[in-house]
């Protein structure tokens, strides 16, 4: 927890206005009905007052504020301090029953992300995750979140967690909407695409920095999340706000899976409309905005009629491949992933470990 929260200090029993009114008319040896001919108020009201069973009105302050000397907002902060722990208190009950809703959640995960706050009482992770979520208690997750559940796209070759895959959403929301941004540009966007293709034969710590400055020049936030356990997730495309937001889960074993998840998301935005949300699954089930975003980004990291031509040589060594990336100024494992995925050449070919980057340490540059 925050060291604000672990210096605020929570009682778990009630003082009620009506207790300390009672200490007072004992000091003053002032009885009830004495008290309701000064005040005007009927004894019935005063009893109830003390009893707890009305409330301390700001009308009622200011008369005791009168009669017995206190100012009104002594005796108003009185009632507003005795209907906020009554309020905390029965909250606190109440979210007891989250702690089953809680354990559907890789808490642990989102803690050591620092998505989540540390904490080892189960009352104040339901809390913390709540809090998380933007959400007044566990029954609207399942209102708030379902417009992404309509999205989600079902594969048959792996089990995800829904949970898991809303709060690796909503981690992309909260980035989202705290990231600068210029107003969004299709024009400027398609312009940038260019640039970002180069980027593909740098190292993570320049392109990544690069790559989300020249994405946000032009209205589109791109984010690195990391993945939770049973989220699955390679990306997700989706409008939050006036802002185009590419998100990327950093699962990516090799650079041609990363760029080509890039400019699939990109060809999301500029072909799909802004009410979808498009999600990014190992095994997703194809569509036709999945097919059109596939053909863009194939077609964006390698013309047609260049590949054509390489492809009828008929000739892929390792100098063959390395010499028409640069021709073609991309990095050559994004060639050789296409080979592959075109049935060119083997998924295990031996030039995977030659050709291909395989990133790691991704917290580090994202």
């Amino acid at each position: 927890m925050s060291k604000i929260r672990e210096n605020e200090f929570f009682p778990d029993y009630l003082v009620r206005p009506g207790e300390i009114l009672a200490d007072y008319l004992d000091d003053l040896c002032m009885t009830q009905a004495e008290l309701a001919d000064r005040t005007g108020l009927s004894k019935k009201t005063i009893n109830e007052i003390i009893s707890g069973k009305s409330q301390l009105t700001p009308e009622t302050a200011r008369k005791l504020e009168k009669v017995l000397g206190r100012p009104a907002h002594f005796w108003s902060n009185l009632e507003r301090q005795y209907q906020d722990d009554k309020a905390r208190i029965a909250e606190r009950e109440r979210m007891e029953s989250s702690k089953e809703w809680l354990k559907r959640f890789c808490v642990k995960k989102m803690t050591d992300l620092g998505w989540l706050p540390k904490s080892k009482d189960k009352v104040e992770q339901a809390d913390a995750l709540l809090r998380f979520f933007g959400i007044a208690s566990y029954d609207q997750w399942e209102t708030v979140f379902q417009e992404y559940q309509v999205s989600y796209r079902k594969t048959t070759r792996f089990q995800f967690s829904v949970e898991s895959l809303s709060a690796w959403l909503r981690r992309g929301e909260i980035l989202a909407r705290g990231f600068p941004c210029a107003p969004y540009n299709r024009a400027g966007f398609q312009k940038v695409l260019g640039e970002i293709r180069c980027l593909t034969r740098e190292k993570p710590d320049f392109f990544v920095p690069r790559l989300k400055e020249l994405c946000a020049s032009v209205g589109v936030v791109v984010l690195f999340v990391p993945e939770l356990p049973k989220c699955g997730v390679y990306g997700a495309t989706r409008w939050i706000g006036n802002k185009a937001v590419i998100q990327l889960s950093m699962r990516y074993k090799s650079n041609d899976q990363l760029w080509f998840t890039f400019f699939h998301e990109a060809g999301h935005i500029l072909k799909h409309g802004r009410k979808e949300v498009f999600i990014e699954f190992s095994g997703t089930d194809s569509g036709k905005e999945e097919e059109e975003a596939d053909a863009f980004a194939q077609d964006k990291l390698i013309s047609p009629s260049r590949l054509r031509y390489f492809v009828d040589k008929k000739s892929f060594s390792r100098g063959d491949i390395v010499a028409f990336a640069d021709e073609i100024g991309i990095a050559p494992g994004i060639v050789l992933g296409r080979l592959q995925h075109d049935g060119i050449l083997p998924f295990n070919h031996f030039l995977n470990n030659e050709l291909k980057i395989f990133y790691s340490d991704w917290e580090e540059c994202a």
